[in-house]
């Protein structure tokens, strides 16, 4: 099946998120592929495809983290330069990750893993804000973050990225291991910082949630972009998702 260009474009001159040709690698495993695509504020887009295809690597090199390497490429968040940035300076740019993993700090409660978010300026959101999006964090404030159920963790993973000041998250398997009423929890609190302007790119082995989630949708296959459109239109198109999503 061909790649279809949709409602997400490579050709975006003033974007509000952009990457242009981007290629990474994992020592000589060339990983991302020349990929292009652009997403406009306040979007939400769903970044899937099957085990390996290349969606964690991809948010990495967007996060400007070590690994993969990126070698070619460009990548721009309201016009301002990202490829040529750390991850920290990607961070402090606005760029937000929340990994798989989650990484809370061990021995730090909650909110101390959120003052550790706002070291470096307090532009981002405050308590009382992430504690309104998640009620749950502001009953358990005092506890130690790794002691927290998974989906408590993933709940303080984003607002960890929401006390900095964010314009982009970046979120890696947010509903990985959780309970349908959890992962419902999650996604009320996605359409609330979508509301609040902020773009997000999802990554979920969850497909069809993702994308009844979101906006747009990106579909990798061994590293390159075979579609690109609206949720809806992958949705709607039963052998597209047969052919490179399985479901």
């Amino acid at each position: 099946m061909n790649a279809t260009t949709g409602a997400i474009k490579a050709d975006a001159g003033s974007a509000y998120f952009q990457v242009q040709g981007l290629q990474a690698y994992y020592g000589d495993s060339y990983i991302v592929q020349d990929i292009s695509f652009s997403v406009n504020e306040g979007e939400i887009v769903a970044l899937l495809g099957r085990n390996g295809a290349g969606k964690t690597s991809t948010l990495r090199a967007i996060a400007r983290a070590d690994n993969p390497e990126v070698r070619s490429g460009t990548i721009h968040l309201q016009g301002e330069s990202i490829h040529d940035k750390k991850d920290f300076e990607a961070a402090l740019a606005g760029i937000q990750l929340v990994p798989e993993d989650r990484r809370i700090i061990p021995g730090l409660t909650v909110e101390e893993n959120l003052d550790i978010a706002r070291i470096a300026g307090d532009s981002g959101w405050d308590y009382e804000r992430i504690y309104s999006l998640f009620p749950r964090l502001k009953e358990r404030r005092k506890q130690e973050g790794t002691t927290l159920s998974g989906g408590e963790q993933q709940m303080l993973a984003i607002g960890r990225a929401l006390a900095r000041d964010i314009k982009l998250l970046l979120l890696d398997e947010p509903y990985e291991g959780l309970a349908p009423v959890v992962r419902h929890d999650i996604e009320k609190a996605l359409i609330e910082v979508k509301s609040m302007g902020i773009t997000t790119i999802l990554v979920e082995q969850n497909a069809v949630a993702a994308l009844k989630l979101s906006d747009s949708a990106l579909i990798l296959d061994t590293g390159e972009i075979v579609f690109s459109g609206s949720a809806k239109d992958v949705l709607e198109n039963e052998e597209l998702r047969h052919e490179y999503l399985a479901i």
